[in-house]
């Protein structure tokens, strides 16, 4: 058999054989034979691939309004719903991440005496997506796969991207220890910060931004005490944020018309209902009144604020405190039983489940944080979770533009055939290999781009899922944009996972 013959696929059509080039058949003869081929044939190869991408369908738009699962979920077990309220319950207008950046930069000029022209900063929202890391002590922001690999081109000293070469230097490998990444939730040093909620935004703007001042005006500074600086003001702005906010509730909170029929049909359904929030009860009773009117308390069961996440979920030294709701002061007497149209602050996991007789998996808790929301009730106590990920909205509509359609797929066909191609010894066939590398790394670099030019996709990475992914995956069983998504489905749905290919199966069970 010649080559050109090894290399294609011999098909029964109309009485007869004919011999039709094959993705299928191209991929494996490639990877099995290390022979010679023609710079023709090759580029048939390439030409014939395309082809057959071109021909092929595009897949069909994801729905915005759906629930993904990780993790069976049957709604049918569950008999208590909670929530978080930040991000979970309520959605914010960028006004708020506006808000607390300028906040956070006149703390920065007036308490730390940083330069008067850092007032003249401006909010860049498309700078930074969630789920990033910084290294504290190198200064840098980056972006992690789920194995802690380092992504180039998407570490930024400032504003100022590495090159791959830079990056190599500081870090001696692409990949970073897990201690390292995660030393923070060991008990070890704090090397790293994962910046993985939404108001995290406004705090890697305004550090990148007056790292990249410092830089451009040759003013000496030291990384770890910009960071603290920075955290710091953005912590401390967080009342007067509140207070706003509470002011003009309309120009920051997102009204979603969904909300009440989504409690409706779970109280219709003899479901019981908390909250549990780090923020101020004040602030959660302008916003809820708001989103689901002045009755909204007759929905919840039990109401926590100033929970303090996740030391709720860990520390049982922390006794519940019930709420005088005239004068705006915790109570000192001790709280035996949690009631109904009542308000209680601070407490701790352990009392919530004995004095509710709670447990287990008849619990679905919502959060928008995958770690200090979700993962020591999902790990710890077998509460079944669900994640609400605002930034679905924006990148499902990415995946379903037929630019985004067109270009992953032709990439994803064009990796087959460098993969099958790569072990090829012979010089000609190496440099056509080479590019289609680079054409490979072009479209990579281009679907990046759709996403976010610096950082790309929140969930992936080129090949793996991000960091931010990995903890989204294991600590909820389900995620969607919002709660009221959840509308669309039966209270009585039943989620399954993808049934996903590994690496070691069959690339498609249907040949």
């Amino acid at each position: 058999m010649s080559p050109r013959q090894g290399i294609t696929s011999l098909f029964l059509a109309s009485g007869r054989w004919r011999a039709v080039p094959t993705v299928r058949n191209t991929v494996g003869m490639c990877a099995s034979q290390k022979r010679e081929y023609s710079e023709d044939f090759l580029l048939k190869c390439y030409q014939d691939h395309k082809k057959l991408w071109e021909s092929k369908k595009m897949p069909e738009n994801v729905n915005l309004r759906s629930v993904f699962g990780n993790n069976e979920l049957d709604l049918r077990d569950i008999k208590i719903y909670g929530f978080d309220y930040d991000y979970t319950l309520a959605h914010y207008k960028v006004a708020v991440e506006n808000l607390i950046y300028d906040l956070g930069k006149n703390v920065l000029v007036s308490k730390y005496r940083y330069p008067e022209k850092i007032k003249n900063l401006q909010y860049n929202r498309d700078l930074a997506v969630r789920g990033l890391h910084y290294d504290i002590e190198k200064g840098l922001l980056m972006k992690l796969d789920q194995f802690q690999q380092l992504q180039i081109g998407s570490i930024y000293r400032g504003l100022t991207r590495l090159s791959q070469e830079e990056v190599m230097k500081i870090y001696g490998s692409r990949s970073l220890p897990l201690h390292y990444v995660e030393g923070h939730l060991k008990g070890t040093d704090t090397k790293m910060a994962h910046l993985a909620d939404l108001f995290s935004l406004p705090e890697m703007c305004l550090l990148s931004q007056v790292a990249q001042y410092f830089m451009d005006n040759d003013l000496p500074y030291h990384s770890v005490p910009l960071f603290n600086d920075v955290k710091a003001a953005i912590s401390s702005i967080h009342p007067e944020m509140h207070r706003i906010v509470a002011r003009n509730i309309e120009e920051y909170l997102i009204k979603d018309p969904g909300l009440v029929t989504f409690f409706e049909r779970l109280k219709n359904n003899n479901k019981e209902l908390f909250i549990i929030t780090n923020s101020p009860f004040s602030f959660v009773n302008v916003g809820m009144t708001y989103l689901l009117g002045e009755d909204w308390r007759q929905y919840f069961d039990v109401v926590i604020a100033s929970a303090k996440k996740p030391a709720f979920f860990t520390d049982s030294m922390r006794p519940f405190r019930e709420l005088n709701e005239e004068i705006l002061v915790q109570t000192w007497g001790p709280v035996t039983s949690l009631e109904k149209g009542k308000v209680y602050l601070e407490g701790n996991l352990k009392q919530l489940q004995e004095m509710k007789a709670w447990h287990g998996q008849e619990l679905l808790y919502f959060g928008d944080h995958p770690y200090s929301d979700l993962a020591d009730v999902s790990l710890n106590h077998s509460w079944r979770t669900g994640a609400i990920i605002w930034e679905l909205d924006y990148e499902i509509q990415c995946l379903n533009s037929v630019e985004y359609k067109k270009t992953s797929g032709w990439l994803v066909v064009l990796q087959s055939l460098i993969e099958s191609c790569q072990d090829l010894e012979d010089e000609t066939s190496r440099q056509i290999v080479k590019k289609w590398v680079e054409e490979r790394d072009q479209l990579r670099h281009k679907t990046k781009e759709m996403f976010n030019p610096q950082f790309g996709s929140v969930f992936r990475t080129h090949n793996n899922p991000t960091y931010f992914s990995r903890r989204l995956f294991r600590f909820a069983d389900i995620y969607t944009s919002r709660l009221s998504n959840l509308n669309d489905y039966s209270i009585n749905h039943t989620f399954y996972p993808r049934r996903g290919v590994l690496p070691h199966e069959y690339k498609s069970l249907f040949v």
